[in-house]
């Protein structure tokens, strides 16, 4: 369990008041500090700037509509409509602290900290938009997700969770003109401005039909020229709800929920979930579901890069090299399949195990990749980093410093490239990564061509992890012997009435994971993925938080825009490797 050192304690309550916070004990071991939203900013400021190695990033913000929970009273406290929740994270500390506000009132307010981190921004958009929840002193408090014209905030508990309980769609032409109107760019309302002192800006709608912006994105760019003065990404035209999705849906009939996430990352969203959902349920996992989960991983994580490679590649004006990687993608895509019956979207990660144990033959389709790929990686780095094309387009282009990084809560390859060394299969291990030998690339410009040069990089690492998962694959089950194990193992359940019982209910029902919350955080495709989970103790989670790598990635656009062309800008896209539905969820 981590639990706050005496020091941060003490130098926390002689800066803000003996009772400025009460100490939260939880699932996860996380430290959490409740705190009034009247002292929150205060808090705040002293955990990033008061404090020797400070908590330096806003990880994740988000809420919970706390009103259809059992209304127990906190320490005394009358309980809460709402609760807003900071996640923050210390670089020096290499630990997490999660700071939670109760909030009154049908539309609380809170004060913004949007001057605190410039990250937070959007993440306090996306409360307003999914809760209702007003940021006082917010600089452009609107939605983020939903289309500005709809009704209500999907998070609320007495939001409808399925299409079938809002009733029949119905585009009338009243109601067409109306989305079309508002869909249309004021400058005034993002205060730009519409002519500098000597000529005309011109604001250009960048997607959400377009092949550099790699799904429906919408950037409205204000440019001078060719020069980009500034930009304005739109998203959420791929939102689906994953969250909602979480507090309908049972625990186990989530996980093929998580594969949509990040698309391209495959059962890595399943592990981010079930590592949280094991924690609440107290699940240890034999080592053989360790290495498999970690060898799956990553194949997936190459899998996901060589889409990267490729497409970055095209988006510069290469056409030939996205044909090859494809291809050998498709190699990877033969062992998913063999192993674990689909291919992009498996769903075979479960709560305590894996869905079956693997296959005979197994270790020759990995041991034949392992012996093809380096050569191809090879070719690659002759035929894309080393060609002079791509590096002109790269080479000093979306730069920013590992500080700026920090500032915008930017996680992953993009965070190794400015020269820190952070990985949380490193840092934090999970699954077993301990267990394993390989190195933590990174680049020193943190421009589009050494965002780059880590993730070409990562692959290799990769290779080596796979190739130590395949010569050291441990004997033993493919599931734990745990009662909230689901499905539970098979063939006992004819030989043992309770594991009967325990099937029967686990899949007709779904398993009763006990009352907590737990966070898990895991070294993504793109960067850091969480799941912040809170139960009941019901058969599905009463809240269910996704932090996606890609959402701040996106939020930091117009940042590193402004100054470069439009050509630059594919060139930044590229770099920053997103998939909407990271984005969006």
């Amino acid at each position: 369990m981590e639990d706050i050192d005496s020091g941060l304690e003490d130098a926390l309550r002689a800066a803000l008041g003996e009772s400025a916070f009460k100490i939260e004990i939880n699932t996860d071991g996380v430290t959490t500090l409740r705190v009034k939203k009247e002292q929150v900013v205060a808090l705040l400021t002293h955990l990033k700037t008061g404090i020797p190695r400070p908590f330096s990033m806003l990880f994740d913000l988000s809420a919970i509509d706390e009103r259809s929970r059992a209304k127990a009273a906190l320490n005394g406290s009358v309980p809460p409509d709402f609760t807003v929740i900071y996640h923050l994270l210390s670089f020096g500390r290499n630990r997490f602290i999660r700071i939670k506000v109760a909030l009154h009132g049908e539309y609380p307010s809170i004060p913004s900290v949007c001057t605190l981190w410039k990250n937070a921004n959007w993440y306090e958009r996306e409360v307003f938009d999914m809760f209702g929840i007003r940021f006082e002193g917010h600089p452009h408090l609107r939605r983020i997700l939903m289309p500005l014209t709809w009704n209500g905030h999907p998070l609320r508990k007495e939001h409808p969770a399925r299409a079938t309980e809002m009733g029949p769609f119905r585009l009338w032409e009243e109601k067409q003109e109306r989305e079309q109107e508002a869909l249309q760019f004021n400058p005034e309302e993002w205060g730009l401005k519409r002519h500098s002192e000597d000529a005309d800006f011109m604001f250009l709608n960048l997607g959400p039909q377009h092949p550099g912006t790699h799904g429906v994105l919408r950037i409205i760019l204000q440019l001078d020229g060719e020069d980009i003065v500034d930009a304005v990404p739109d998203i959420g035209f791929h939102h689906r709800g994953a969250e909602k999705m979480g507090e309908r849906q049972s625990w186990h009939t989530y996980i093929p929920y998580t594969d949509r996430v990040d698309y391209l990352g495959g059962v890595m969203n399943n592990l981010a979930y079930l590592l949280a959902v094991e924690k609440l349920a107290g699940i240890r996992v034999p080592p053989r579901v360790e290495v498999i989960r970690v060898m799956l991983c990553e194949l997936f994580r190459i899998a996901s890069h060589l889409v990267w490679y490729g497409t970055f590649a095209q988006d510069l004006g290469q056409l030939s090299p996205v044909f090859y990687m494809f291809t050998d993608r498709e190699k990877i895509f033969d062992i998913i399949e063999a192993i674990c019956g689909a291919r992009m979207h498996p769903n075979w990660f479960r709560i305590g195990g894996v869905a079956q144990d693997l296959p005979a033959g197994w270790d020759k389709l990995v041991r034949d990749f392992v012996s093809y790929f380096p050569k191809r990686l090879r070719e690659y780095d002759q035929m894309v980093m080393r060609n002079s094309i791509f590096q002109a387009r790269t080479v000093g282009i979306g730069i920013y410093t590992l500080e700026e990084a920090i500032e915008w809560g930017v996680t992953g390859p993009g965070l190794r490239a400015c020269g820190f060394e952070w990985d949380f299969r490193k840092k934090q291990p999970y699954s077993g990564y301990e267990n394993f030998e390989f190195g933590i690339p990174t680049a020193q410009n943190g421009d589009c061509y050494d965002r780059a040069l880590v993730r070409v990089q990562e692959m290799w690492q990769s290779l080596k992890i796979v190739e130590q998962c395949l010569e050291n694959m441990p004997e033993g089950p493919y599931k734990s012997d745990h009662p909230l194990t689901t499905p539970p193992i098979k063939k006992n359940t004819m030989q043992d009435i309770e594991t009967l019982i325990t099937h029967f209910l686990n899949v007709s029902w779904g398993p009763v994971i006990p009352a907590g919350e737990a966070m898990s955080c895991i070294e993504a495709t793109k960067g850091a993925n969480s799941y912040y989970l809170t139960s009941d103790g019901s058969t599905s989670a009463y809240r269910v938080r996704i932090r996606t790598p890609s959402f701040p990635h996106m939020q930091m656009l117009p940042y590193i825009s402004k100054g470069y062309t439009v050509a630059d800008l594919l060139s930044i896209l590229g770099s920053i490797d997103y998939v909407l539905a990271d984005i969006d969820r």
